[in-house]
């Protein structure tokens, strides 16, 4: 498989070493700034550009979250699957979701790539719907990354959110500002914390007068995250090519583990 890859710093690097590892080639390293990436761009046209001119059978996106949404725009209409890792776009996830019909193509995106962060997601569904049963216990998520980290909070702990007012929903509305006033019941408070390398941290909290219950999940280091993007990639590619998959669609991790669980 060759796969373009766009954005090439930390997690860029690590896709491209996993990638080669699992016999793949990187045709392309696509960055505005990383002076080691192969081409240097200064617009998402020039991005797409690059991506063409190559043939690749994928392009994997890592970049900044304001490069994001105006890239996926760009590569759609090249005719070859999309994987994005980049987050801080998902409010014009519908907008994509259009243009992934309007260019007959298949984008795949994620918060988080991690096998285990995407287990997570359903141990905390099923714990969510437990306690949902006892008003007494209220709920809470807390995340922490590096201070490189350009979004806040992290896509992954907005998607653990989801999966929490999925599961209870008397949790109708997310909070991720600072409280100035006692929170309503219906509130789910998400805070962030940035300071030096950490990888990644997200938690879980249901608490009571009683006592209080913690779900964490906490990243080593980035491997998880680039070796997840890197077999969504070829899950993508192989299932158009197979005809398991459709084209004018947007998949997400959750349809990847659905497959692979049957």
């Amino acid at each position: 498989m060759k796969i373009a890859l766009a954005g090439y710093g930390k997690m860029g690097h690590m896709i491209e070493s996993i990638a080669l590892k699992r016999s793949n080639d990187v045709v392309a390293t696509i960055d505005y700034v990383t002076p080691d990436a192969k081409y240097i761009v200064k617009s998402s046209e020039e991005v797409a550009q690059v991506v063409a001119k190559v043939n690749a059978d994928v392009v994997i996106d890592f970049t900044h979250p304001d490069e994001a949404f105006n890239n996926i725009k760009a590569f759609l209409p090249l005719g070859i699957p999309v994987v994005v890792g980049t987050t801080g776009w998902l409010s014009r996830l519908k907008e994509v979701e259009e243009l992934v019909k309007e260019n007959n193509n298949a984008l795949f995106y994620a918060g988080n790539f991690s096998i285990g962060v995407n287990m997570f997601y359903r141990i905390v569904e099923n714990a969510t719907k437990l306690m949902a049963e006892y008003d007494e216990y209220d709920t809470a998520i807390w995340e922490a990354h590096h201070n490189q980290k350009a979004d806040s909070p992290s896509g992954t702990a907005l998607d653990i959110a989801k999966y929490v007012m999925k599961a209870n929903p008397k949790k109708t509305e997310i909070v991720v500002d600072a409280f100035h006033s006692k929170p309503q019941p219906n509130q789910l408070h998400v805070s962030s914390t940035r300071f030096g390398s950490e990888p990644g941290t997200h938690k879980v909290f249901f608490d009571s007068n009683a006592d209080t219950i913690e779900l964490s999940h906490k990243a080593r280091n980035r491997e998880g995250f680039a070796l997840g993007a890197v077999r969504a990639a070829e899950w993508i590619v192989d299932g158009l090519s197979s005809g398991k998959l459709a084209k004018g669609k947007v998949y997400t991790m959750d349809d990847y583990l659905s497959d692979l669980l049957k």
